[in-house]
This record gives structure tokens, C-alpha cells and sequence, in this order.
């Protein structure tokens, strides 16, 4: 597939992989014993598929498995590290994040607050974000967090499905240098929804508000509040958070999060893929308000007792070098980024990162989708100098963890540009047919997990029938994430897209990440993406998009020299029949690409509004590029 590259941090511990071949069941069991249980389970695993139960009968709490385990350890130790877009700073020790959540946990009591209540959460990348998903949890209370960029419409939509007794929000937050007023967008989505009984608000951009009679202010409370509260004792399968996903009709789909199989899923995939230390500085750059954040952000870190910085704003603002200079100025030893950021980064060319000290960074981890060999190569060369190891992870909202990734924690094995490796200790996954029929190496398939595994969801919210339908009707015994995927000989998994996103062109399976990596990895290429428009004669044609980098001028010998490269890295089969040039594409409030956005627009279809969307759009980004697309594809010349 591509050049290995033998680079490792890990142990070589072939033991575990061997325990968890031979019995994945009490491979977790054993894991499991990693946390601290009020009460031990009595069963390990209740599966009636699709549902499982993880650790039947045992108690915990996440408040106290990420806080008070590490206190009577070293409270003094640095939790979070945070810095906003204006270059304000804070410092938080263990010891205080858990006084603070303690005080919140006791504020939502004091609000009337009751385990199995749902909070729903809608802050800036700050702090109190963490303090109100553990204060939550350690009340035993659900919490669901919107991500700070929604629009009232989509918050109103979530909040009526998720009954939320409690909203949590600020008066605004920054991004770019510009304030987002988040009160205002609550007011316009909850203001008249009775169940909603008070609206708890942080006052952090400092800018005035309008205060209803819900409306309490943060400090008037909190700072009056107990710093002891007691943890609640939850089963392990009680609900821990809901998690609304992106679609596109319909209501919302609420992902749902036990407590004790998570925890234990993250606490072991943390420590396997990032090989943490007492000594590390670790920076996820994703926002708690997607999965990457609740995960590898708040309760996988933090359970291992780890400092990490936490960034509210724009990573490329005021310059795009922010990220860069974080880097230096925290001396941070393990990034976690996505290939959308790496891409957006390398527009601005290897200058900014080779002119600051990146010398502290021993591990370099990408989620989100697939990163090309291209841009793998460049986070491995310009950003890692060659010496850390390129962690690409694999996995959902819906898997919880991590699934397949390489794991210097425990092993060093050859990484290959493009390649997530393998699946982790304990998860079995698989490349299969449309019968479920396992397919041999080398072979284009759907990928699927065989056999249940900790982390994985406890079903949709309220809607059982949804989740069996959605996740389990193509395969009924296994999971089906809707990817399709390629096992080489070496078994290891290449993501090729998503199986909704196959083309299939004059009867050849082709899959849009695969062409969409082949545009990348031309030198004046930072973006592509593709789509298929019907072809009477081949079935599907191709149609290309393409961003250049910063400084490449489009012309007519660039485009032609564009198809002949994608002829040659990928096949005369996925010739584009269009190519575009544009400046932007249109992409989700998380980096993904809509292409089925793209798709109605090279099928020349009604776009509609897309503010209405229940994907992570952000609207305004996405009208933009849709009206660019429409009027390019109007005015270029057709390949």
C-alpha cells in the first residue's frame, strides 16, 4: 500500500492481545479491575443482541473514577491548562476541579436535580463545560451537551427530545474575535418549554443579558455552594450521557451512553494508543460537543490522572500559527488532532510550524475520518520531525472508543500512511460481503464488529426500534458503522468512506475517500472531495472538487494534469467526467465534508435551507460554498 515506517514508543506486550484472543469477555473483566467499583458486578457481559449489558449489577460513578482516584493521588497535579482566543489563561489542580464539581453537582441538587434527570449542556470551550458533564455524573444525572455553534432551532429540537429539567449555558463565547450571545440562542429555543425549570448561566464574555424567570446566574450560586458532594452510586449500565448525531430528516438520533463499560473501554484505549505519562502535556484539539471530546477530552484523561490543555477559539486565529505556538508555549508531548485541521494547516505552508519549538511533541494522534498519505507524511515529517509515531484512530459516536488504531501502549508495529492498523485488544472487526460472508485480504467490503464490546452504545434514546434498524438490520448479530473498508495481508484496515458515499462505476466499487486521497496527494492539491451523478452508459460518473493550496493558480494544464495523476495513483476507472475548482468546500460544524450536499448540487437538485439541517452544519460556511459551487459549475468548462 505504502512505505513502513518502524517507529514506536511502546512496550511489546503480546501477552494482552493473547488474553484477549483467547476469552474477550474476561479480557474485560480484567480490565475492568482498573477502576474503582462501589460494588463488583455479578456478571461481566448480558448480551441479547443488539442490546448489551456491561458489568451487571456492579455500582460506580464516572465524577469519582476521573476526580477523587486521582486527589487521594495528587490533587496538586494540573488538570487543565486552558487559554482563550484573547490570551486569557487559567490553571486548574485536580484538587480544585473537584471542589468545583462538587459545588456544581450540589447547585443541580439544589435546582431539583435527580439521577436518571437530563441536563442539557451549551457552553464555550471553557472549563465549567468539564465541571458540568462531571457534576452531572456525579449526581447520577444525564447529561446531553450541544455543541456551542448550534442554532435555536436544532437546540430546541434536542431539548424536547431529551426532556431536559436544567439547561447549562454562558453568556456568550469567542471564536475569530467575535462574541457568540449562546444566551440569546437559548432564549430563542427553550423560552417557552415548560418542563425546562431553570437555565443556569455562566457569565463568561462578560456582556449584558436578558434574565427570565428561570434564568439564574452562575456565580449567585455556585459560589455559595458545599465543596463536598457525595458521588452516586449508578449501576454500571445507567445512562452516563446522550449524544445527538448528525442527520438530515427527521428528529434527531440520541446515541446512548451506559457508565461503567464506557468508563472502562476509554480508561484502557487511553492508555494503550497515547502511552500516557505523569509527565505529559496532552491536547485534544475537538470540542466536547462531539464524541472526541467526551471521550478523549474529559473522562479517558482525566482518569488517568493526565494535565491537558484545553483552547477555546480558532486554532488558526489571530495567526495561523496558534496552534503552534500552544504547542511551544505548553511544552504539549501528545497532540490528537484531525486530518481536517492537518489539511487546513498545511494551505499555510511548512514556514509557520518549522519557526517554533516543536520539540516537546513525542506522539501525534488524527480521529475523524482518513488521513491520506499525504498528509500523514507531512504531520510525520514537518510537525513530528520523524520521531513520533502517527496514531490514526478509528472509531464513532456510537462505538464510544476507540476501535482500531495502532497502540504504542503496548506494542511497536510497522504504521503504513493511510492505515488505522489494527483493531484493538478485546474488539473484533471484520471486512464482509452483503451476506455477512467474511471476505478475504485484499478485498473491498463493509466493515462490521463482530462481538459486543464495552464501550459500545446502549441504544438510541427513547427509540429501541430506531437503533435495531439503523445499526443492526443489514448484519442482525453485527454491528454495521456503515464503512466500507479493505483488510490487507498484514491485517491492516484501510477506511475507504463511508459505504453510503460507494461509487460504482461501469460495475467497479470505488470508494470516495480512496479518489479523494488520490487528488490530495498531488503537491498542489489541500482539499477534494467526489460525488456520483447517474451515467446511462457506466452507471455513475465521477465528479471532482478540488481546493489548491495557498499559492497554485488554476489553469487548464493543471486540470488536465490533475486527471492524469488521479489515472495513475488510482486507475483510468475513477476519471473524473467533471472537475471543479473551488475555494471552499462544504463541510459540518466537525470538518466532514457534506458531500451529499455536493451530490445535489452536481445533480442539479433542490439544495433547500440548510439551517434546518440536523447536520453540524455551519450554515453560513456552507451557503457560501454551495452558491461558489453552483456558480463555478455554471461557468467552468466541462472536462
Amino acid at each position: 500500500m505504502d512505505t513502513e515506517y518502524d517507529i514506536g514508543l511502546g512496550n511489546n506486550d503480546t501477552l494482552t492481545r493473547k488474553k484477549a484472543n483467547q476469552d474477550y469477555v474476561k479480557f474485560w473483566e480484567g480490565e475492568a479491575n482498573n477502576l474503582y467499583w462501589f460494588e463488583k458486578w455479578d456478571k461481566t457481559l448480558d448480551w441479547n443482541p443488539p442490546f448489551a449489558r456491561w458489568f451487571v449489577n456492579g455500582k460506580i460513578n464516572a465524577s469519582y473514577n476521573a476526580l477523587d482516584v486521582t486527589v487521594q493521588r495528587n490533587g496538586h497535579k494540573n488538570a487543565i491548562l486552558w487559554e482563550g482566543e484573547n490570551n486569557k489563561r487559567r490553571v486548574l489542580t485536580y484538587h480544585e476541579l473537584l471542589n468545583y464539581v462538587c459545588k456544581v453537582a450540589n447547585t443541580l441538587k439544589s435546582l431539583g436535580v435527580k439521577k436518571g434527570d437530563r441536563v442539557t449542556i451549551y457552553l464555550p470551550m471553557i472549563p465549567e463545560l468539564i465541571v458540568s458533564l462531571l457534576a452531572c455524573s456525579r449526581i447520577g444525572a444525564i447529561h446531553t451537551v450541544i455543541f456551542s455553534g448550534f442554532s435555536s432551532q436544532s437546540i430546541r429540537d434536542r431539548v424536547i427530545d431529551s426532556k431536559s429539567k436544567v439547561i447549562i449555558t454562558a453568556d456568550g463565547g469567542f471564536r475569530r474575535g467575535e462574541i457568540v450571545k449562546l444566551k440569546q440562542v437559548i432564549d430563542e429555543a427553550v423560552s417557552d418549554l415548560d418542563f425546562v425549570e431553570n437555565v443556569l448561566v455562566y457569565e463568561h464574555a462578560k456582556i449584558p443579558m436578558l434574565m427570565g424567570k428561570k434564568d439564574k446566574r452562575w456565580g449567585d450560586l455556585i459560589n455559595n455552594a458545599h465543596e463536598f458532594c457525595e458521588p452516586e452510586k449508578v449501576d454500571s449500565t445507567h445512562p452516563l450521557y446522550i449524544l445527538y448525531t448528525s442527520g438530515t430528516t427527521g428528529k434527531p438520533k440520541g446515541v446512548l451512553h451506559g457508565t461503567g463499560g464506557y468508563l472502562v473501554h476509554l480508561y484502557s484505549t487511553f492508555k494503550w494508543i497515547f502511552d500516557i505519562k505523569e509527565s505529559d502535556i496532552y491536547f485534544c484539539t475537538a470540542d466536547i460537543g462531539w464524541v472526541t471530546g467526551h471521550s478523549y477530552i474529559v473522562y479517558g484523561p482525566l482518569m488517568h490522572g493526565a494535565t491537558q490543555v484545553m483552547y477555546e477559539g480558532a486554532l488558526t486565529y489571530p495567526t495561523p500559527a496558534r496552534i503552534w505556538e500552544l504547542v511551544e508555549r505548553y511544552k504539549i508531548t501528545i497532540l490528537y488532532t484531525t486530518p481536517t485541521a492537518l489539511r487546513m494547516f498545511m494551505k499555510y505552508g511548512d514556514l509557520l510550524p518549522t519557526s517554533k519549538d516543536l520539540s516537546s511533541l513525542r506522539l501525534l494522534g488524527t480521529v475523524g475520518e482518513p488521513i491520506n498519505p499525504r498528509v500523514w507524511k507531512w504531520y510525520f515529517q514537518i510537525i513530528g520531525k520523524e520521531k513520533c509515531p502517527i496514531i490514526d484512530t478509528w472509531w464513532q459516536t456510537e462505538t464510544g472508543g476507540a476501535m482500531i488504531s495502532p497502540i504504542p501502549g503496548l506494542e511497536t508495529i510497522p504504521l503504513k500512511p493511510g492505515s488505522a492498523t489494527r483493531q484493538l485488544p478485546g474488539i473484533n472487526v471484520g471486512v464482509v460481503d452483503e451476506y455477512g460472508k467474511e471476505l478475504p485480504p485484499e478485498t473491498k467490503g463493509y466493515l462490521v464488529v463482530k462481538d459486543p464490546w464495552p464501550g459500545m452504545l446502549l441504544s438510541l434514546w427513547g427509540d429501541d426500534e430506531k437503533y435495531k434498524s439503523v445499526y443492526w438490520s443489514k448484519y442482525k448479530t453485527m454491528y454495521y458503522p456503515g464503512d466500507y473498508a479493505i483488510m490487507d495481508n498484514d491485517g491492516y484496515f484501510w477506511m475507504l468512506g463511508r459505504a453510503d458515499d460507494v461509487l460504482k462505476v461501469a460495475g467497479h466499487r470505488l470508494g470516495t475517500a480512496e479518489i479523494e486521497s488520490g487528488f490530495v496527494s498531488h503537491k498542489l492539491i489541500a482539499e477534494a472531495a467526489v460525488c456520483g451523478i447517474p451515467h446511462e452508459v457506466k452507471g455513475e460518473s465521477i465528479i471532482a472538487f478540488v481546493v489548491l493550496k495557498e499559492g497554485a493558480i488554476q489553469s487548464e494544464q493543471l486540470e488536465d494534469e490533475l486527471i492524469q495523476h488521479i489515472r495513475k495513483v488510482v486507475g483510468p476507472i475513477a476519471t473524473p467526467d467533471k472537475l471543479y475548482v473551488v475555494s471552499k468546500l462544504p463541510k459540518t460544524r466537525s470538518g466532514k465534508i457534506m458531500r451529499r450536499l455536493l451530490k445535489a448540487v452536481a445533480n442539479n437538485e433542490k439544495i433547500g435551507d440548510v439551517s434546518t439541517l440536523e447536520d453540524e452544519a455551519a450554515v453560513d460556511d456552507v451557503r457560501a460554498a454551495l452558491n461558489e459551487l453552483n456558480q463555478t459549475m455554471q461557468q467552468n468548462k466541462i472536462k
